[in-house]
């Protein structure tokens, strides 16, 4: 039988969520061999937030499944040979997890805390004999544990015989869905009955469906189809049963819902067809049948006596004809779901709006225009004066209708496909007038999450007026990502709105004050007669970081920049100061550099102190860049060095790049090359940056 879907076009996970997993696993890595404190664990933390805020830009919350080499998202379960995710995978399933849910909202700092509660080896942390300790949570992030201390193995229970091998996975993907089906049970007494393919199915079925339980149950069973696709033998024939009778089992509406989980088409066909070529035919149909309820699809009474006939005589009937019988069956289902489509949009619908505007085309005087446009869709009436050419009272009413409904991002590809220099050009212009007005963009900004993609498409468009909406929800949106992704598109904005920012400069509300700040050094322009020294001494260290950035992208204000940072307490701003002297240290800004290096406590602001010194020439730069590396005399008179420390290493590259023609700095290299420590000789020869 001819192979409908082949291995290679099999739907793989999004490329959006693998690069969340990857960024979470290196996280979970970081926090996992770092001490607590360490630089680079909140920087990772971070950088896991803001992708968790992207992929959750518009959904409320993503949940993946727990498996011992792979994880499941919407279904899809992840590349199980993949060295990063399949080290995720086994690093979560020590901890005993089912699933993981995340929140939209979350903060770098629940990913921290979490990063470091499951970065912990648990097999360390646990006292033998005692009981699992209970899961941490977070208001944006919860772990789902899998609870089967009582549960016995699969290997050892009646009933398994015939599964027990070496070379096949079944075994071990049967346990797995076992574990995760009993799981749900709570404290309910489990005996070997409970293994059963019956008990499993009760198991699921009573369970209230929640989206992390149905994820790892669905990447079970595609896992379970795509092991039985190629498989064969007497340990594929057992698991081909058990998995037959689970199906069986399970009430339909509960079986239409775990076909669903994925909601995309590609992935149900992928797992029917893996279906259709490996498990029990009774099992084929019934996962046919609820993957056309889950696609919208209808199967007519005729095929589904036909196939139900096939299957009757792939299972019981005579040896000659079961052979046949069964690669039939499995070639109809493939041609099936081949040909499946999305349905027709309704030419019934476009029919009666048409008859609908041939019949009113002379209403009675005093009838309000659109007063029953709501009987009608009103994007095929903005899709029929597009074809037509023609404006009209009514197409202004059904763009305010588009735009109340929030269906913008259905109509704005209808008026891209429009040439500018025809008349439908013309009305596609008038549409989009209409649509970059104050009002229709105060509604499409209002919704949540924010529609993005139709904000960028109307955002060239936007006149003065509608720009001054978007300020206006920055500073009343209680949501951060909807502020910083209206904040994005307002600093690419084709208007001059400085002025507007200068004007809410005046709002007592911190975010208000460091947003605008924010704006105005994307944009790179600033009003005239501005001066940033107000909001560099704000009381709130986040606008002082902000102002700071500001003033230091702009010449005028650069070294006055420096100054404050360098004397700030925060260590955000104070390491935007010592960054911003890394190519070039002048001299008036250096004794305040000295002080850093010698008294921060810090010791990567010492570093970056160090480094900055190194930029400068001036003869108080190179007494504290040799005060760090000199360790004084031996009884001799032979020259020493300072213990090796970061700070110490950095100051030796330092001299190194920038000192070697003075003789005291020549001393103190030379030394340092001939020692022993290989560090050290490096960064003399100016290798240690």
């Amino acid at each position: 039988m001819q192979d409908v879907a082949p291995r290679s076009e099999r739907v793989t996970l999004s490329r959006e969520y693998s690069v969340l997993l990857v960024e979470f696993a290196i996280a979970l890595h970081k926090h996992a061999i770092y001490p607590e404190g360490h630089l680079a664990l909140w920087p990772a933390a971070e950088a896991v937030a803001r992708r968790v805020a992207r992929v959750l830009a518009n959904r409320d919350q993503l949940s993946f499944g727990v498996a011992q080499r792979q994880l499941i998202i919407d279904g899809i379960a992840t590349d199980p040979n993949h060295p990063v995710l399949q080290r995720l995978a086994a690093t979560l399933h020590r901890h005993q997890l089912a699933a993981l849910t995340i929140h939209r909202g979350i903060e770098p700092a629940e990913v921290s805390e979490a990063l470091r509660a499951l970065g912990a080896d648990p097999e360390r942390a646990a006292t033998p004999g005692a009981p699992s300790p209970t899961l941490p949570s977070w208001p944006h992030l919860r772990l789902h544990p899998i609870t089967f201390d009582r549960l016995t193995l699969l290997a050892d229970a009646p009933g398994t015989e015939g599964m027990q091998s070496r070379g096949l996975r079944g075994t071990e993907l049967w346990m797995g869905l076992v574990r995760a089906a009993i799981a749900a049970d709570g404290d309910a007494a489990l005996d070997p009955g409970a293994m059963e393919p019956v008990a499993v199915a009760r198991a699921i079925d009573e369970h209230p469906g929640a989206e992390a339980y149905d994820q790892v149950i669905v990447g079970h069973l595609l896992q379970i189809a795509e092991e039985l696709r190629d498989a064969s033998g007497a340990e594929a024939a057992a698991l081909r049963q058990r998995t037959a009778r689970l199906i069986a089992a399970l009430r339909p509406e509960t079986l239409r819902r775990l076909v669903a989980m994925g909601g995309d088409a590609a992935q149900r066909t992928s797992f029917v067809l893996d279906a259709a070529h490996g498990m029990a035919v009774d099992s084929v149909l019934a996962i046919v049948q609820a993957a056309a309820d889950a696609s919208g699809q209808t199967i007519s009474h005729g095929l589904s006596r036909m196939l139900a006939k096939l299957a009757a005589h792939a299972e019981h009937g005579d040896a000659q004809v079961r052979p046949a019988a069964d690669e039939a069956l499995r070639e109809q289902v493939g041609r099936l779901i081949a040909g499946w489509e999305l349905a027709d949009p309704n030419p019934e619908d476009y029919s009666r709006t048409l008859q609908h505007l041939a019949e009113t085309s002379r209403r009675p005087s005093g009838t309000p225009v659109g007063d029953d446009i709501e009987r009608y869709d009103p994007v095929r009436l903005v899709q029929m004066a597009l074809e037509l050419g023609a404006t009209g009272p009514r197409l202004s009413v059904a763009v305010e209708q588009i735009v109340r409904d929030g269906r913008v991002g259905a109509l704005l590809p209808l008026l891209a496909s429009h040439p500018d220099a025809s008349a439908s050009g013309e009305v596609a212009r008038e549409v989009i007038a209409q649509l970059v007005q104050p009002p229709a963009i105060r509604a499409l900004v209002s919704r949540h999450p924010l529609d993005v993609a139709s904000l960028d498409a109307l955002l060239p468009s936007l006149p003065d007026a509608s720009c001054e909406v978007l300020l206006d929800a920055i500073t009343s949106s209680e949501d951060r990502l909807t502020r910083r992704q209206l904040l994005d598109r307002l600093a690419r904005a084709q208007v001059d709105i400085v002025p507007h920012l200068a004007a809410r400069l005046g709002d007592t509300r911190w975010f208000v004050q460091r947003n605008m700040l924010w704006v105005m050094e994307r944009l790179g322009r600033v009003p005239a007669g501005f001066d940033g020294a107000r909001w560099m001494a704000h009381r709130d260290a986040r606008v002082r970081l902000q102002a700071v950035r500001l003033q230091l992208a702009r010449p005028a204000g650069r070294e006055a920049a420096m100054r404050v940072a360098l004397a700030d307490a925060d260590p955000r701003v104070l390491g935007t100061g010592l960054q911003a002297l890394q190519e070039a240290c002048p001299d008036a800004v250096v004794p305040l550099v000295v002080r850093v290096a010698d008294e921060h406590a810090d010791e990567a602001l010492q570093v970056l102190a160090v480094r900055a010194l190194g930029r400068s020439r001036s003869t108080a730069a190179l007494r504290a860049l040799l005060a760090r590396v000199e360790g004084g005399r031996t009884w001799s008179g032979r020259l020493k060095l300072a213990p090796r420390s970061t700070v110490m290493l950095a100051a030796l590259a330092a001299l190194a790049d920038g000192w070697t023609a003075d003789p005291r700095a020549a001393a103190v290299l030379a030394r340092a090359r001939a020692s022993d420590e290989p560090e050290i000789a490096a960064a003399a020869r100016g290798g240690h940056r």
